[in-house]
């Protein structure tokens, strides 16, 4: 059975789309461990002093985002990619606070390649995950307040075969009941890109998750580059 997927009209509009994908079990999603704080604070610095007075719309991962939102009729200014938002926050207030151990984790290889990084539990989860546009019938628990609601007809979600969305706007906005907390054992995490010299990026980025979260979280793995030609984990 697939665990996670793209829609055949998303790889059609989207054709440089390159994602890594994860699927993990047996996971310990403990508080961070200070040898990771300590990777995660001095990876804020380095990407504070990478991207110096670069602004973020510049970087060529954020603006390919900006363009993938202007795509499906969102505004990439009032809706930001997740790794912009992160970086956004970095770079004006100065750090990202510490959560958990899997948080942090794709926090930290977020700022890095300026990507978003997302980490769904699963256990509530009806496999796939699939990535595909909203018919607006879908069913979104929001991640501040736990309400409930739906997303707009068009926009791009990831929902499960229930179709409740687990990540709505693409990457803007991930829901309640997917969010990694202190007892998630079972996840997919994901890494995408839609800019030139991407599928580097994301290889590198998967990587790097896959070390940071055997070397601080244990667990087992499979993992895959996924684009047009291979669309589905």
């Amino acid at each position: 059975m697939a665990n996670f997927q793209y829609d055949a009209r998303i790889i059609a509009d989207y054709p440089q789309l390159v994602a890594g994908v994860i699927v993990a079990e047996g996971l310990l999603n403990s508080p961070t461990s200070d040898a990771l704080r300590d990777q995660y604070f001095a990876e804020q610095a380095a990407t504070k002093a990478r991207i110096g007075d670069t602004p973020l719309s510049d970087l060529p991962s954020l603006s390919a985002w900006r363009r993938a939102f202007s795509a499906f009729g969102v505004s990439p200014t009032k809706y930001r990619s997740a790794a912009e938002a992160l970086l956004r926050r970095l770079t004006k207030k100065g750090d990202i606070p510490s959560i958990n151990t899997l948080v942090d984790v794709g926090n930290l290889v977020s700022i890095r390649y300026g990507l978003p990084v997302a980490t769904f539990d699963t256990r509530q989860i009806s496999a796939p995950i699939t990535v595909h546009y909203s018919d607006g019938s879908e069913q979104f628990a929001d991640l501040a307040t736990g309400a409930t609601m739906r997303p707009d007809e068009g926009e791009v979600v990831f929902a499960d075969r229930k179709k409740m969305v687990v990540a709505r706007r693409w990457c803007w906005r991930q829901s309640y009941t997917s969010a990694a907390n202190e007892s998630t054992s079972e996840a997919v995490i994901t890494v995408e890109a839609h800019h030139d010299g991407g599928r580097a990026d994301i290889e590198n980025a998967l990587a790097d998750l896959m070390a940071l979260f055997a070397e601080h979280a244990g667990g087992q793995f499979e993992s895959a580059v996924l684009d047009a030609n291979a669309p589905v984990i």
